[in-house]
């Protein structure tokens, strides 16, 4: 009798120490979170955050966050971005959230807030992508205004540069250059100019994900030239019982690998955020071979812990990250080239 009850009492105690043991070794979760690419996503983070530190949505957080760097006329990025070959803006985007519901438009014009109009064919429609006219019938229906067809400034000079050569020979990294002012493109030797995208993650304090991508693609693009940005599963994705993964860059080599599900794939595996982005960068360079060199590809992630990472190819990319009122900074990506 006393030798069982003496098991007993050893084997609560055994059950107590292991209860206590899994509970101190349990990962306390980051949140609320948002990332972002390049460094416009600064002043991006500051819109979403404000959204994020009030108990807001994450999917509010990231299309409000995004909609700062499209109305900038100063950056590549919306209206005020390079044209198209045939001098013409054109513009692509696409969101997502938790529950797996997404909405993109692609080759839109003449509309400020392309990602805002993706949110309304996630909500409005049966769809999950419309493109070119009918992306804009779309927006104008659901009240947005059409902005005057007329090039910034910037984009004016940079296109007649361009026009010189008439070269389609993107340089990476221009996205992150320290001569850029207020974003604006910079010249190039050759007379070329670069695209830029911002790509936004974020988890809200109910440990729920979203992100959104906007673009005007490439600058100079071939006319109906689509890249990643508006594509779920390339640009974007997202899924709340894992992560979520955006991607800049080079986006004709991020939809060869359905990048950014990719990313939330190796997740699912088990790693970390950063080695899941390293992984696909790897696979880019794997498919490229010694062209490999010539081009950027970017990827940043965060997992249902909170924990963010991101990779790229080339040395030069970085990304925003911000958790606090008071922490809202740039991180370098780490490479491989």
């Amino acid at each position: 009798m006393l030798a069982r009850r003496k098991f007993l009492q050893l084997g609560s105690l055994g059950l107590s120490a292991i209860s206590f043991s899994s509970f101190k070794s349990k990962p306390s979760v980051r949140k609320p979170i948002v990332i972002s690419t390049w460094g416009e996503g600064i002043l991006a983070n500051k819109a979403a955050w404000n959204v994020l530190k009030s108990g807001g949505r994450a999917l509010d957080a990231v299309e409000q966050g995004v909609m700062v760097t499209e109305a900038s006329q100063n950056c590549c990025v919306g209206l005020g971005a390079n044209p198209d070959r045939d001098g013409f803006v054109t513009l692509d985007a696409s969101i997502m959230d938790e529950n797996a519901n997404c909405g993109s438009v692609a080759f839109i014009e003449r509309i400020k807030h392309p990602i805002s109009v993706a949110r309304k064919v996630m909500e409005k429609t049966p769809h999950v992508m419309l493109v070119g006219i009918g992306a804009q019938q779309f927006a104008v229906a659901q009240g947005f205004p059409l902005e005057p067809q007329k090039l910034s400034e910037v984009a004016q000079k940079a296109y007649d540069n361009w026009l010189i050569y008439s070269q389609y020979k993107p340089v990476i990294n221009i996205e992150s250059s320290t001569n850029q002012t207020a974003f604006a493109p910079k010249k190039l030797e050759n007379g070329n100019w670069n695209h830029d995208t911002i790509g936004m993650i974020a988890m809200d304090t109910n440990g729920n994900l979203s992100g959104s991508c906007t673009t005007s693609g490439m600058g100079f693009k071939m006319r109906g030239r689509i890249g990643d940005s508006p594509i779920i599963g390339a640009g974007l994705f997202v899924d709340n019982e894992i992560g979520a993964a955006t991607a800049t860059g080079q986006g004709e080599d991020v939809i060869r690998i359905c990048g950014a599900h990719l990313v939330v794939e190796l997740m699912r595996q088990g790693l970390s955020p950063e080695n899941a982005c390293k992984k696909a960068v790897e696979r880019i360079i794997k498919i490229k071979g010694a062209a490999a060199k010539d081009i950027q590809v970017g990827f940043i992630a965060i997992n249902k812990q909170g924990e963010y990472g991101g990779y790229c190819i080339q040395k030069g990319f970085n990304f925003a990250v911000c958790y606090a009122d008071d922490k809202n900074f740039m991180v370098p990506g780490k490479y491989i080239i």
